[in-house]
């Protein structure tokens, strides 16, 4: 299964390792790495969405270990991955369910169009094959599209949907699916929520609320806030990044669409700047597209080595 999604993880980041591989292969045909060819390197990092403090830092790494070395396409293939993984590797954490939590409250964010009600919908029919039971609220009361969306999910993994009206009050809507997963001892409650950022004040009250509600129930809740980013957006998913996190408390990310993007390198961005968990990649439609992020074969896909 984990070569099957390697092979995938490789093809979906495909269009990033192109963007970079032709830089590559214009940058070294077999020169020394000297001042010059480190400066190239560090603008193609910097244009293949790695960002400007992770592509410093792998710059330092080569200059520490290769500078006036020769060195050829492939060997610098290698090289980008050895250096890129250690910024991975802090960060590749699943995301672990609390077993005493009956159930663990996740609350979902994001954008619109980030890939956030597929997303549960992938991870409850993940919770089902492992025997856990989900419950999942169809939190974005304003499109109704989310609403069925998620509603077709629970019906195709055997999980109950707690859907309200068209523009239902989504706290409301959470704190009834808390008291039902209490009562059906349902191991983690899966919280959809809207993403409408052209109206900052309105969302940040929207999701706080969600949260006040949620305590009045358990105070700890909710125990995992997930915020879901599409690489398709690139650096923008930095400032997403910091718009969430002013807003609430995001203590993990999930990075979608990596298989329609040329810009795979900025979950290394994301873990130089923020160094927030990434709990899971997604590179497909299908529930086995979305698996646990892993450091080291990420690497070696986003720099084709």
């Amino acid at each position: 299964m984990a070569i099957g999604f390697f092979s995938r993880l490789k093809e979906g980041l495909s269009r990033s390792t192109q963007k970079l591989g032709e830089g590559l292969t214009s940058v070294f045909k077999k020169r020394r790495l000297d001042d010059e060819a480190l400066e190239e390197l560090e603008e193609l990092l910097i244009a293949a969405d790695l960002g400007v403090d992770a592509s410093k830092r792998v710059i330092a790494g080569f200059r520490r270990t290769r500078f006036g070395k020769e060195v050829a396409e492939d060997e610098i293939r290698q090289a980008l991955a050895d250096e890129i993984a250690p910024i991975l590797e802090p960060v590749a954490r699943p995301l672990e369910l609390d077993p005493a939590l009956k159930p663990h409250v996740v609350l979902v964010v994001g954008v619109n169009g980030t890939g956030k009600t597929t997303t549960i919908g992938k991870l409850a029919l993940q919770y089902r094959e492992q025997g856990l039971s989900p419950v999942l609220v169809a939190g974005d009361t304003f499109r109704a599209a989310a609403v069925e969306q998620l509603q077709i999910w629970g019906e195709r993994v055997g999980a109950p949907v707690i859907a309200g009206s068209a523009g239902a009050d989504a706290a409301g809507l959470a704190f009834e699916a808390l008291t039902k997963a209490k009562a059906q001892a349902a191991d983690v409650l899966l919280i959809d929520t809207a993403g409408r950022l052209h109206n900052k004040a309105a969302l940040m009250d929207e999701l706080r609320k969600i949260i006040r509600v949620l305590r009045k129930q358990d105070e700890t809740a909710p125990h995992s806030v997930l915020l879901v980013l599409d690489a398709t957006t690139g650096q923008n998913a930095v400032q997403q990044v910091r718009v969430f996190k002013d807003m609430v408390d995001v203590t993990g990310l999930v990075v979608t669409k990596l298989d329609g993007s040329a810009r795979g390198g900025i979950v290394v961005a994301l873990a130089e700047e923020f160094g927030l968990p990434v709990h899971a990649v997604g590179v497909g439609e299908k529930a086995g597209d979305l698996r646990p992020f892993d450091a080291g074969e990420f690497a070696r896909g986003l720099v084709g080595a």
